[in-house]
């Protein structure tokens, strides 16, 4: 891994860490083959792919925002996986999961 790579770690998990590019929408790098998180609709409505997520990502959008206050409100770590833009070494586990 290089130092452009961004690492996705998976802690208490079986999966490997993953490297992408920065700024490589994680949802489009997730599978069930490489990662633990779940998803449902891929475009930040239906919740399923709530996370509780550590280190460098983008912020969430408004809408991911209203998302975020109904479904894990006052969790500053959570976020959903599929609207998450990495740009750094992140820590990503499903939110009933601590990191």
């Amino acid at each position: 891994m290089n130092a452009s790579c961004c690492v996705i770690h998976f802690p208490n998990s079986d999966y490997a860490p993953l490297a992408l590019e920065p700024r490589q929408p994680l949802a489009e790098q997730l599978t069930v083959q490489n990662s633990p998180v779940l998803f449902g609709c891929r475009t930040g409505l239906c919740g399923t792919c709530l996370v509780t997520v550590t280190g460098d990502f983008s912020p969430p959008s408004t809408a991911e925002q209203e998302i975020l206050d109904m479904l894990a409100p006052g969790n500053s770590q959570a976020r959903l996986a599929c609207q998450l833009d990495v740009m750094g070494e992140i820590a990503i586990a499903p939110l009933t999961e601590v990191i």
